[in-house]
């Protein structure tokens, strides 16, 4: 039981350590052409930058595009003008993450639609963990981002580096609460294989009932009856 909750927090130290990471104040300062325009949501600059030759997947020092940039923002506006200018909306920055994920860990349903709408893929593996937008989502009981991204398509099983899919990610990262209670039941609705375990074979639900989320463990009993 020690070693088990060792193992969790040294993997919640983890998460946050290697968590996403938006441009400083210095670098925001410092940012010239479409990032600034980006940052700043000037359409009529962007327009006029892209009509003059810029480069519209320009990276800055730590590889964020100036979509990368609009989406840290949650500039809806110039996120599409970019992306109807051709930018990559695949692009990973430095951290690995794109638009969508971005949107996603920001809890930002709307803008993450726009860049889903405007060619940015729901199934991308992103960050050193190698995720996907669902399961940052679930992690953080952003319930609507996740029924979102499932609409789109986004894999329900898909297993990281910690082998965790997003079912598991949002009970044994999750606070039981009702964000984390309406995620999971968005994922169990949508079909997530309950039975995939983490890497000691333990199951979401045996997650769930070892943590005493019992709304959460009902609603995956409750499934395998179905």
């Amino acid at each position: 039981m020690i070693r088990n909750i060792v193992i969790f927090a040294c993997l919640l130290f983890t998460t946050s350590a290697f968590a996403q990471t938006p441009p400083s104040p210095s670098q925001i300062k410092n940012y010239t052409g479409l990032h600034k325009a980006a940052h700043e949501n000037d359409l009529v600059e962007i327009s006029k930058l892209i009509i003059g030759g810029a480069d519209i997947n320009e990276r800055d020092g730590s590889k964020r595009t100036p979509v990368h940039i609009a989406a840290f923002a949650s500039n809806d506006e110039a996120l599409v003008a970019l992306a109807k200018a051709g930018a990559d909306m695949n692009s990973l920055e430095g951290g690995l993450y794109d638009a969508v994920t971005i949107a996603a860990v920001a809890d930002d349903p709307e803008l993450m639609s726009l860049a889903l709408k405007h060619g940015n893929r729901a199934d991308l593996t992103t960050s050193v963990y190698d995720g996907t937008a669902l399961i940052a989502a679930a992690h953080l009981g952003h319930a609507e981002v996740v029924r979102r991204l499932i609409k789109a398509g986004a894999p329900l099983d898909h297993v990281n580096n910690l082998n965790w899919t997003a079912l598991i990610e949002a009970v044994v990262l999750g606070d039981g609460g009702a964000n984390h209670i309406a995620t999971v039941k968005a994922l169990v609705e949508a079909g997530a294989d309950i039975s995939i375990g983490d890497r000691d074979g333990v199951t979401p639900l045996e997650h769930a009932e070892n943590r005493g989320y019992e709304e959460i463990a009902k609603i995956i009993r409750d499934s395998q009856r179905n």
